[in-house]
């Protein structure tokens, strides 16, 4: 392993047991192994989200914002339900800026798998905009939607991508996500501003 190489935390945006979100994440990590080091991370495990007097905040959500924190960047592949990204991957996303800031200014490539035409692509929108609220304030790489169609069809036995202009497509987002996350370390100058402007920020304050 290259000793410089990117370290990546992959979310699978999906309880599912099946999700053909989860078989594009393996894909990446398989396909793009002499570039980037690529953790899958499942979000189905953690509890539904719930405010607390404490604040209190479960140790499998700890667990993945420490992965997160030491990571170089984040991708999350999301599924499309009712227009919107799964309850699961919301409630995720909650926990991980209750009391917590790991996303802030962490490069973050979106990607989404699902079984209509469409792959995804108003839950990928819907989800640009959580990251960047307040609470979150991830880097997310602009102008990079994958949208993998007709999931079920698209992965062959050994659960690689069929189709080459997709996978053509993939490996130059992938590729300019490599680049995205390099150039973002340069800009980390207000990083430590941001997290504490996270860690104060409330929807209850005027």
């Amino acid at each position: 392993m290259i000793a410089n190489m990117n370290k990546f935390i992959a979310i699978v945006g999906s309880n599912s047991n099946k999700s053909t979100n989860r078989e594009l994440l393996k894909y990446m990590k398989k396909r793009f192994q002499s570039a980037a080091e690529i953790e899958l991370v499942e979000i189905k495990n953690l509890p539904i989200y719930k405010k607390s007097a404490d604040k209190y905040v479960p140790q499998e959500a700890l667990d993945i914002a420490n992965k997160i924190e030491a990571a170089d960047g984040v991708i999350i592949a999301t599924p499309e339900y009712d227009h919107s990204i799964p309850a699961v991957l919301s409630s995720a996303l909650a926990w991980l800026s209750y009391g917590i800031h790991p996303f802030v200014d962490k490069p973050v490539m979106i990607t989404g798998a699902s079984y209509g035409s469409l792959g995804s692509s108003r839950a990928q929108a819907q989800l640009r905009q959580i990251l960047d609220s307040p609470e979150l304030k991830a880097r997310i790489m602009p102008s990079s939607e994958f949208l993998l169609g007709h999931s079920l069809q698209a992965f062959d036995e050994n659960g690689d991508l069929k189709d080459e202009k997709i996978i053509k497509q993939l490996d130059g987002l992938f590729q300019d996500f490599l680049d995205f996350v390099n150039i973002s370390k340069q800009l980390n100058n207000a990083n430590e501003i941001n997290k504490q402007k996270a860690k104060e920020f409330s929807w209850d304050k005027d």
